[in-house]
Parts: C-alpha cells; structure tokens; sequence
C-alpha cells in the first residue's frame, strides 16, 4: 500500500497528483540486503527538485524514515518510488501549492540486467528535463509510438537532431575505441550515470542519430535496470555482448549500496 507522510493513501489524496500531474519524484532499487546504490543522490535530486517545483526545502532525514516504513514487509529485490506533490493543488492556482507531501510506494523489481531493448529514435524534448518530475505523458506517447511500431521504446532526437535520452533512462555509447561516450544534451541527470561517470574512460560528446548508429555498441541506465544492452536502433541492429558493457555491468554491481 502506498503510503502519504507516513499513513495510507487514500484515493482523495490521489485526486490532485491524477488530475493536474505536478510533482517530482525518484525511483531507487533496494537490493536483497536491504541498501541503495546512490541513496545520497537520490535524496541530493528530491531536495534540489523539490526547490525547483515547489520552492520549498525537504528534510532527508523524513524521507528516510518514510521509505524505511514503506518497505516494512516488503520483500526485496524492489523499487520504491518516492513522489512528492502537494494535495492541495489546484489546476487554477497552483502558485498557491507550497506545502509538498511525500508519498511512497513499492513494486517488485526485475531481473538484472534485462533484456536487451531496440529502440526508435523519435523527434522529442522534456519539458525541464533536469527534473525527474511526475509529467510523462511526452515520454509515454513516444514509447506508445515505438512499441505500436515494433519497438521496445523510443530514443529521444532533440530540433538541432542530437541524440538526448531514452523514455525513463539515460543512453550511452561505446565509440571504436572502447570508450564510453554519453551524450551532450539537455538531460535528467541519473543517478546510474551518474555513478558510472565516477570512473575513468567515459567522456560526453554530442552524438547524432547517425553517429549512435554507428557506434559499436549502446546502452540504456536507470536504477530499475542498471545497464541495459540496446541492440537496434531503428533499422540498425548492434550487438547485445560487448567488453566494454560487461566491464560497465560490473562496476555499477562493485558499487556498495548504502542503507537507509
């Protein structure tokens, strides 16, 4: 059950976030002993977030205590989100929101890694992309898009046709020289890459469409799948294996969690 400030949500509570879609939030895999790899990240991007969305400070130390309790219970591996919005918000007047809630919830997590995803490069730009806020719709209409066009999800191209993100990831590449590239572009900041980034060999480049086609291999990144092969773009096939993507799933699991 989620939960709302620490008690059980009710639908009257859900109403506001269903119906006006403004918010931020954070996803964090809790491994089977219980920690979170980039727990001070995630809590780093719910405060500057919430700054951002609400103009108001969060307390951590609350969070924490909140997502201990909405994982009482619950069995790991899993995903907890926390979701931040303010109940009160109205679609006329949301200048008038300034008391943000935070709600948790839980869902099972998946294998990792998954499977490989194709993907399709699709002409798209997040609103504030630098905030992982709660409106997907752009997002989810272009996944819809490629999945109704045999895909797995869609790559994002912004107008100056560079490559950006994927629907909920970051995308990176492996040059010829077995470097990993990360594209230069207006993106949310994962938490995943962001670990990733802390090591050596990786430099950021703008990328186009065709230049991430004929790069030796690509992949996706989030805290749901940590590094994930991408074996086509579009009607380009590369491969699921490569040194560089094994290395890269090694480093991130090497990376002690942290506990709540």
């Amino acid at each position: 059950m989620a939960t709302l400030n620490g008690k059980p949500v009710s639908a009257d509570d859900l109403l506001p976030l269903a119906l006006t879609n403004l918010g931020h939030f954070t996803s964090m895999r809790v491994d089977a002993d219980g920690s979170i790899r980039g727990l001070a990240l995630h809590m780093e991007r719910l405060v500057k977030d919430c700054k951002a969305v609400w103009g108001a400070d969060l307390d951590t130390g609350r969070i924490r205590e909140y997502v201990r309790q909405g994982l009482d219970g619950q069995s790991a591996p899993c995903v907890v989100r926390v979701t931040v919005y303010d109940p009160k918000v109205e679609m006329g007047h949301p200048a008038n929101a300034d008391e943000p809630h935070v709600m948790v919830s839980v869902r099972g997590a998946g294998a990792m890694p998954p499977e490989p995803l194709r993907a399709m490069s699709v002409p798209y730009e997040r609103d504030l992309p630098e905030v992982k806020h709660v409106g997907l719709f752009g997002a989810l209409h272009a996944r819809r898009a490629a999945q109704f066009a045999g895909f797995d999800d869609a790559l994002f191209v912004g107008r100056d046709g560079h490559v950006s993100e994927g629907g909920t990831w970051n995308v990176g590449f492996v040059d010829e020289s077995g470097t990993v590239v990360w594209p230069q572009a207006a993106v949310l900041p994962g938490v995943t890459m962001a670990l990733l980034q802390q090591h050596a060999g990786h430099r950021v480049a703008t990328v186009t469409v065709e230049q991430a086609k004929g790069m030796t291999a690509a992949f996706a990144t989030n805290t749901s799948i940590g590094v994930r092969a991408i074996t086509a773009i579009d009607d380009t096939e590369l491969p699921d294996e490569h040194p560089v993507l094994s290395q890269l799933r090694e480093t991130y699991l090497s990376i002690p969690g942290e506990t709540l």
